[in-house]
């Protein structure tokens, strides 16, 4: 049995993160010594790599608990983690189209900025406000 000093060694999850894990059902609560002090078995560190790697993934919480739900009913959670990873993916594709969209407006502005400026007049903008309106 491992202490918890010795799980955050070896996990680099720390102390509170753990705790935090354990009151929302992510980590089963421990076994606890007469003096209650968690003891914790290989299980546990290897739950914790995971849900590290998961939020590492980009997962949130509540889908790593949901994964871990399939899992400790015996069940393979394969089909359930892959659509996830698949929506996942459709999501992080969208965000990049996205962004390339708003690199494209960003580098056209550039392209058309005067150069250097006078004093601003009133109602000039830099960009031009049209410009920006147009393009939210």
């Amino acid at each position: 049995m491992l202490t918890m000093s010795q799980v955050t060694a070896r996990t680099a999850v720390p102390a509170d993160t753990i705790r935090y894990y354990e009151r929302i059902g992510l980590l089963p609560p421990p076994e606890r010594t007469s003096g209650a002090h968690r003891r914790y078995d290989e299980r546990a560190v290897d739950r914790l790599l995971f849900i590290r790697g998961a939020q590492r993934l980009g997962l949130h919480l509540a889908e790593i608990g949901s994964l871990l739900e399939v899992r400790d009913t015996g069940e393979c959670p394969c089909e359930p983690a892959e659509t996830l990873l698949r929506r996942h993916v459709a999501e992080i594709d969208a965000e990049m189209a996205r962004l390339a969209a708003l690199r494209r407006e960003l580098t056209t502005m550039l392209s058309q900025m005067p150069g250097p400026c006078a004093d601003p007049a009133p109602g000039a903008w830099c960009p031009p406000v049209e410009e920006v309106t147009r393009s939210a």
